[in-house]
């Protein structure tokens, strides 16, 4: 369950800049999450509350914006939307694609108090 070790990164990532801002807590924090990160979420909404416990994000608001996937194909140029990291071109058949989008994994914003 890799999704536990993002949380505990969001964590570190969230307390360490809260105390460079000398804040003592975390209102809320937005997350960028692609549809091909490879991310469960159903497992990281699990990881989030059982490691979020005892932590300034404990009780934050968190706003996660999934960021669908798109990608470029290399032979045709066409651009499209993709689900899978292995779906061929729709307009001429080619699997080596260019992924634009879809695959980002970061804090976007925090607000801290």
């Amino acid at each position: 369950m890799h999704e536990l070790s993002i949380v505990m990164s969001i964590i570190d990532i969230a307390e360490t800049h809260a105390r460079n801002a000398s804040s003592s807590a975390i209102e809320e924090v937005e997350l960028d999450i692609g549809e091909l990160s490879g991310v469960e979420m159903a497992s990281f909404d699990f990881a989030w509350q059982q490691a979020t416990k005892q932590t300034l994000l404990e009780g934050a608001r968190r706003q996660v914006n999934r960021i669908p996937g798109k990608a470029v194909c290399l032979d045709c140029s066409a651009s499209f939307p993709i689900r899978q990291l292995y779906d061929p071109c729709p307009v001429c058949g080619n699997h080596l694609l260019d992924i634009v989008s879809g695959k980002e994994l970061r804090v976007r914003s925090l607000i801290v108090v």
